[in-house]
């Protein structure tokens, strides 16, 4: 099967990329609504674009409507965000908060998702998450007709879960992944977890 992107929609674009472009990891993110109230959604175009700076990238589409998503709103607004890795323990929660609600309604209300402070941030973190990013808005690109927001983030602060992570003999953080299990997207209503890594030698 060989396929010419231009002879499809949009919409059958998307589908095949999110049917190949797998596994893709999932920001959960938390940003604050200016009312008292928290964000959460999940995203999963989204990576790791650089170390120097530490910058990630997450990728926002509109909502049905056509109106820009919270997320997008709010970290324009803020200039914060939380993003974290979620496990797959927390599938349901994750596919919860990805429904569509009115602009100041909490996810974590909906879901009855806790939270706890995150030292050296402003922003709490999602209490039952191994890992949070405390991040602050670094650049907003717009891309298309529509447009999609490649929102990439500065990492100010990291939370790791002691129980998912080691030192390793240079003393650096050495992550269990299997501990953590992180939920990971792949199409349509599917998701994985990544539950058996391996270690490879790369070639000097």
């Amino acid at each position: 099967m060989n396929l010419n992107f231009s002879d499809f929609s949009a919409n059958q674009r998307y589908h095949l990329m999110t049917q190949t472009v797998i596994p893709r990891p999932i920001a959960w993110a938390l940003t604050d609504s200016s009312n008292g109230s928290f964000n959460l959604a999940p995203f999963s175009y989204f990576t790791a674009v650089s170390s120097a700076p530490p910058i990630l990238m997450l990728s926002v589409g509109k909502k049905p409507n056509g109106d820009s998503k919270d997320t997008l709103v709010n970290i324009i607004k803020t200039k914060k965000i939380v993003i974290h890795i979620a496990s797959e323990r927390h599938a349901s929660l994750v596919t919860q908060t990805a429904q569509t609600l009115a602009h100041g309604e909490s996810e974590l209300t909906n879901a009855g998702i806790e939270t706890t402070d995150f030292s050296g941030f402003s922003l709490p973190r999602l209490t039952q998450c191994d890992i949070a990013y405390g991040c602050e808005l670094y650049e907003i690109k717009e891309l298309g007709d529509v447009p999609q927001s490649l929102i990439f983030v500065e990492i100010k602060q990291l939370y790791i879960n002691d129980s998912v992570a080691d030192l390793d003999d240079k003393q650096r953080v050495k992550i269990h992944t299997e501990r953590i299990q992180p939920l990971t997207r792949l199409g349509g209503g599917e998701y994985a977890s990544t539950t058996a890594p391996f270690t490879m030698t790369r070639p000097k």
